[in-house]
């Protein structure tokens, strides 16, 4: 654990303390009401707590964990990309857990013996579904929910836009759920469903008595884009139950934040990651993303309710009861990225239920649940105006004053990385000509520094909550560049594929198609050589792993970035047309403005040096652990490490990380989350690592901890995939020697 003196001397904020509030008692929350043996929601609970009952496993006897089981699909070409993110489901001594693609599997929980399979391709091809792979697959996968009423159970799987009722004995879908097992979510939504690119479901939603409520993740890009309504759906028939609208129509409440016309055309305003339910209250939070583009608003001018907002609905009509917006106007990509933690605190001998919410940004929100009120003052402070033509920063953003952020807000020269002289003259000339890290910079022709980065702070795999009210929150604490480009005027059909490769690649490829090679973004200058023209189009039109399908570009759009993709050099035509026009909308009649971004993203990313390693000095990725009664920190360590660095002396810096934390009743905090494909056991008490082992590759996931014959497992998803690691298919489990399990229950 860092000591303030330490925590300086290696470039962690210090963190202010403050006196705590007056009559501010330890934090209860009720034990979970399912069997502590199982974990049957996603991160647990509907509560989102990512706590166990479970105290087998405990500070004294964590070190004699051994693998129990692995478990490995063996799809994984060499070479091939792709992840798991799925935090298992654990019932009556059955893994329900995903592999890539978002095939969904059944395996013995103490064996790790696959039980069944169910791949969503091969179910659409035996009913003579030919549609593209893309649309019956998703490139990661989260998890899987259940429902019971005592008498019947399934369970919830989304795969493409599909989302499939699955009957958890035998894998087969439930003929009387849709249209024969399964219901199709991009419709019903009041845009052609074709001009809907990358909608699908990633996180397991929130089940309430017969309803389902689905997240969805949605096209970020700047052209057409799915609306993020909150749908929730019977779990017998499939048939939507109610909807919410995150782009107010006429006469919704909001509207008037949006130019007049924005819900025909705008999109995302979604939740992809996730909800949290109190069920005996009958509320459902929320947690939204921006509204599409994300880094160029100037068609959206507005506050844009409800992006970026925490909604509290009443669950069984989809009414709001009250809402909180997070980031106003948002061109910093700043969706809030988990499910809320709910919570109860203690002030002046009243018990109060509380909802926590993490961010991107790296702070905590903290809200009485039923009301809504700020539980820590939060200040609207004043942000930069944006030099882009067009752009409209909204003039506040609201900052909590308590607890302090998680992540460094700014970046300095202090702050500038010194690993080796090279490095930090480098960073420094660098840092020369791009605009300064400070809060809610906007985006910059030159380049703006923005920390923390585009992926946290916190990140999908959320907080987790203990009965002390101690919340434990990984951080990645990196600088990213966002640099962004115009768009040139069209006059030949090369530069038509430039223009459309700008708008729709260049944000992950790179500008000059270099790729990005610590996300495992592969580089496109040489694609001839390795792909046909043919096989090009297919892959815009199809995508493949993490790359979306592009099918909505038309046909020519689509063939003039091939050109460009290979270099091809074709006539001028006399007359072109633009690289999105209103054909190419979900509605013939929107304006071509608002699809014609004119400032896109172009590459950017980590703010690496010439090593790979960050710019900036670490720690990299911390573990926090945040008293959530008074606002203040019990501490912070570095999660993560480079063997390379650490043998240089440099060790205990920190990584980019994903996935999120278990706590257990024993004391103990469970996660993997790193690049240096390990996963630890800290003191919840005091953060001192107390077990590790190494895994097959990086568990980027949240671990599952559950009771099997009176034997408690540890188990963690183990797909690699990112940061430039490997990729697998493999779950390995952790448990006690037979005979140490047999003394500790």
């Amino acid at each position: 654990m860092l000591n303030p003196a330490e925590a300086q001397s290696c470039g962690v904020p210090t963190i202010p303390r403050w006196s705590a509030p007056l009559g501010v008692a330890l934090l209860a929350i009720a034990a979970p009401a399912q069997p502590a043996a199982d974990w049957p929601a996603y991160l647990g609970d509907e509560a989102r707590s990512h706590y166990s009952t479970l105290a087998q496993i405990n500070i004294a006897n964590v070190r004699e964990l051994t693998v129990a089981w692995t478990y490995r699909a063996g799809a994984i070409r060499p070479g091939e990309r792709s992840e798991i993110e799925c935090s298992p489901l654990v019932i009556g001594g059955v893994i329900y857990a995903t592999l890539p693609g978002a095939t969904l599997i059944a395996l013995d929980a103490t064996t790790g013996k696959e039980r069944w399979k169910f791949d969503p391709v091969t179910v659409a091809t035996a009913r003579g579904d030919n549609r593209p792979k893309s649309e019956l697959t998703t490139n990661r996968s989260r998890g899987v929910a259940h429902w019971t009423n005592g008498r019947e159970r399934r369970l919830l799987h989304s795969a493409g836009h599909f989302l499939f009722a699955i009957d958890p004995d035998t894998g087969k879908p439930i003929p009387t759920f849709g249209d024969a097992g399964r219901v199709d979510f991009n419709l019903g939504l009041d845009r052609d469903p074709t001009k809907m690119s990358l909608h699908s479901s990633t996180t397991p939603g929130s089940v309430f008595e017969d309803l389902y409520i689905l997240p969805i993740r949605t096209n970020e890009g700047p052209g057409p884009s799915a609306p993020g309504h909150v749908r929730a759906f019977d779990v017998r028939t499939g048939r939507v139950v109610w909807t919410f609208r995150t782009i107010p129509h006429p006469g919704e409440f909001g509207y008037e934040t949006w130019p007049p016309d924005a819900w025909k055309y705008a999109g995302g305003t979604n939740c992809w990651a996730g909800m949290a339910l109190d069920a005996q209250r009958g509320l459902l939070f929320v947690p939204t993303g921006s509204p599409t583009y994300d880094f160029w608003a100037g068609n959206r001018v507005g506050q844009n309710l409800f992006g970026n907002t925490l909604l509290c609905l009443d669950v069984r009509t989809g009414q709001r009861k009250w809402h909180f917006q997070i980031t106003h106007h948002d061109i910093w990509d700043r969706d809030l990225p988990a499910p809320p933690n709910l919570l109860t605190l203690r002030r002046d001998g009243k018990e109060i239920p509380a909802v926590a919410q993490v961010t991107k940004s790296g702070h905590v929100f903290v809200f009485h649940r039923e009301t809504g009120e700020p539980l820590f003052p939060i200040e609207e402070v004043p942000v930069p105006s944006s030099d882009l033509p067009g752009e409209v920063v909204w003039p506040t953003q609201p900052v909590p004053t308590k607890p302090a952020p998680f992540a460094r807000q700014t970046v300095s020269h202090a702050d500038l990385t010194t690993r080796t002289p090279a490095a930090h003259r480098k960073a420094l000339e660098q840092f020369a000509r791009l605009k300064m890290a400070v809060p809610f910079q906007p985006l910059s022709r030159e380049g703006t520094l923005i920390a923390p980065g585009l992926d946290g702070g916190a990140e999908w795999g959320g907080a987790a909550v203990d009965p002390a009210g101690i919340m434990y929150v990984n951080a990645s604490d990196m600088a990213w560049t966002l640099p962004v480009v115009e768009r040139k005027a069209v006059g030949s059909t090369s530069e038509l594929g430039r223009n459309t490769y700008t708008l729709y690649c260049a944000g992950c490829h790179g500008l000059d198609r270099s790729g990005n090679a610590p996300q495992n973004i592969p580089a496109l200058t040489a694609l001839a050589a390795r792909l046909s023209r043919a096989d090009t189009l297919v892959r815009i039109a199809e995508g493949r792993g993490a790359m979306p399908a592009f099918s909505f570009l038309p046909e020519a759009h689509r063939n003039q970035l091939a050109d460009y993709l290979h270099d091809v050099a074709r006539p001028r035509s006399a007359k072109i047309a633009t690289p999105i026009a209103p054909s190419s909308a979900n509605d013939a009649s929107a304006p071509p403005s608002y699809y014609d971004v004119p400032f896109v993203r172009a590459g950017g990313g980590r703010w690496l040096d010439d090593d790979g390693y960050p710019n900036v000095k670490p720690p990299w990725g911390t573990l926090n652990a945040i008293d959530l009664n008074t606002g203040e920190y019990r501490w912070r360590v570095p999660l993560g490490e480079y063997p390379e660095l650490a043998a240089q002396g440099l060790a205990a810096t920190g990584t980019d990380n994903y996935g999120g934390p278990v706590v257990t009743a024993s004391g103990l905090i469970f996660i993997a989350a790193t690049s240096d494909e390990k996963i630890r056991a800290f003191d919840r008490g005091s953060g001192k690592i107390l077990w590790s082992a190494k895994l097959p590759a990086a568990g980027y996931a949240t671990p599952t901890t559950y009771l099997v014959h009176g034997r408690q497992y540890l188990v963690i998803a183990c797909g690699g995939g990112k940061l430039g690691t490997k990729s697998d298919d493999a779950y390995v489990a952790f448990a006690l020697p037979a005979d140490a399990s047999d003394r500790n229950k």
